[in-house]
């Protein structure tokens, strides 16, 4: 074993930040982690619909949901870049400054610390289950045997939390190296195993919700397996030098404790919201569960793919201090989170019961399961472009070193959760639960727009961009509406026409996310072009794909 550490490392981002944060990078990396977190979402909602025809929305479903929602949490914090985004500067800084052997060494002793914390924090689960199961939901207590079930259920599943956060591991080693696509598709190997797992116990007759535990202990099995062949692609093997005392990690632990907390303040709400939920009726825990999937599909495919792509750019423009600059790309992320979260806003407020009478009807779920998630859908749905927006304004704090404000304001917004939460469970049951997730969405993304107004002197919102997106995104609800109440599938069918209708009305009325999106594709399609093939113009005022166009500063 080696017992040397690495130098402590900025939190530049090195060699391979750099890259990302360049024009060709920076879209190329969008498009590829967008399109493989589309291809994982759409599989997760085959998995949905299977999961409610053998599981339905019952007591066995809540007490699956219930065990899955801890190391569910600790995949969407580490999975969705609470870890990577700790790791991979401190890496790629050691990398650069003490080479590549180093590096490994860092990345090696990372992986050392994580398994020893882990692995003590599973063993204690696996000990105190009980007392665990009662803290996340203590109305479970009132009935025995859905509380013992909930229990076992949650012995099974917390081992995955060891694997997960390997894998993410993995995922900052990869990003480091500019690689993109294994990580993203990463949860695909989760969906595959939980569908298998929940077929395997309905047709067998079994006990689908203990089955279901099984296959998320598989799907770490095989999401770790997936990223081993890029990683030793790239030259890297998990056998080699490492140090308890590494410097990089120590550097990484220090950046990820309010980055975790900060970054995850929406996760942290639906526990919470789960606690609260264990006192209502049977079946409030599954319809939330159900509502929230649906929310995560337009939240998981565009925020992170946004706020991805531009941490490294915000990072690099606030080290150099071009604030004019670093104010001019954060208002083309948050601004381009809102033209896309605005109208999917609209469609799942209007759409929330045929979506999930298509989606979900049929087996186990009932009727009622479909009303009463489609209520908790609409109440998710309000608060999607805060929460969506939150993840650019959260990177823009961390970039200019400021760690504290976010964490701050995520306690307060906590507190607003829970306290409105428990209030509004009294008169409207699951779906005030709801309404006190996008309220607290709200509260949050307000008071972080607010300070970071202070530090930019102008809010990083472009306001006339939201205005014309907005009234857009009226129209956009009051057709689908209207749809909703025609034939059977018309909605569905519409949907194509709203997305056309949608982008025709913003580029007609010059909103400059508009050039932004169709720009990227643009590109795209140009790159797919055949050979000898004459490319596409660019249309005047179009935005560049690191935001700097002179579109941009409009409203």
């Amino acid at each position: 074993m080696n017992t040397t550490g690495c130098k402590a490392a900025p939190e530049s981002g090195g060699k391979a930040s750099k890259e990302a944060g360049s024009g060709g990078g920076l879209a190329r990396n969008t498009m590829v982690v967008a399109a493989a977190t589309l291809i994982s979402r759409g599989l997760g909602f085959v998995r949905d619909v299977i999961v409610a025809f053998a599981l339905g929305a019952g007591a066995s479903a809540d007490a699956f949901f219930v065990a899955f929602r801890i190391p569910n949490l600790m995949r969407r914090l580490f999975g969705e870049g609470s870890l990577t985004m700790a790791f991979i500067p401190v890496y790629a800084r050691v990398r650069e400054e003490q080479g590549e052997a180093a590096a490994r060494e860092m990345a090696r002793s990372a992986m050392i610390w994580l398994c020893l914390i882990l692995g003590a924090l599973t063993l204690l689960v696996e000990v105190f289950a009980g007392p665990l199961t009662f803290l996340i939901a203590p109305g479970f207590a009132d009935n025995p045997e859905l509380f013992a079930l909930t229990a076992k259920l949650l012995r099974i599943c917390f081992p995955y939390v060891l694997m997960i956060c390997g894998v993410a591991l993995c995922m900052g080693i990869l990003n480091a190296h500019d690689h993109f696509m294994a990580p993203a598709l990463s949860p695909v190997m989760l969906n595959i195993a939980l569908i298998a797992a929940a077929l395997a116990g309905y047709y067998s007759g079994g006990d689908v919700a203990l089955c279901m535990a099984v296959g998320v202990l598989a799907g770490g099995l095989l999401q770790w397996w997936l990223q081993q062949p890029y990683l030793r692609a790239q030259g890297f093997t998990w056998r080699g030098a490492w140090s308890w005392r590494d410097a990089g990690v120590r550097r990484m632990a220090l950046l990820m404790l309010p980055t975790v907390f900060g970054a995850a303040v929406y996760q942290v709400n639906i526990l919470l919201g789960t606690l609260l939920a264990s006192y209502l009726p049977e079946g409030s825990v599954s319809y939330l569960y159900y509502a929230d999937r649906l929310v995560q599909f337009p939240l998981g495919v565009f925020g992170i793919a946004v706020s991805t792509a531009a941490l490294p750019s915000l990072s690099v423009l606030a080290a150099k201090g071009r604030m004019p600059e670093f104010n001019r790309t954060l208002r083309t992320a948050v601004g381009l989170t809102m033209f896309i979260s605005l109208p999917a806003t609209a469609g799942l407020l209007a759409l929330s019961e045929p979506v999930m009478r298509l989606l979900f009807l049929r087996g186990a779920f009932t009727a009622e399961a479909v009303q009463a998630s489609a209520s908790a859908l609409v109440a998710y749905s309000a608060g999607l472009p805060f929460i969506a927006a939150l993840r650019p304004l959260v990177a823009a704090y961390y970039s200019l070193e400021n760690t504290r404000t976010p964490v701050i304001v995520a306690v307060v917004s906590l507190v607003v959760n829970v306290g409105l939460g428990a209030y509004l469970m009294q008169y409207f049951a699951h779906v005030g639960l709801a309404v006190a997730v996008s309220v607290s969405a709200a509260v949050n993304f307000g008071l972080l727009l607010t300070f970071l107004r202070k530090r930019l002197d102008r809010a990083p919102l472009p306001l006339a961009s939201f205005a014309k997106c907005l009234g857009l995104s009226a129209v956009v609800y009051a057709g689908a509406w209207a749809s909703a109440l025609g034939p059977s599938l018309l909605w569905f069918g519409l949907i194509p026409v709203w997305i056309v209708f949608y982008v025709a009305g913003a580029v007609a009325l010059r909103v400059p996310e508009a050039d932004l999106f169709l720009g990227a594709l643009r590109r795209r399609v140009r790159r797919n072009r055949p050979e000898g093939a004459e490319p596409a113009k660019e249309q005047p005022g179009s935005a560049n794909a690191e935001g700097g166009g002179k579109g941009e500063d409009r409203g």
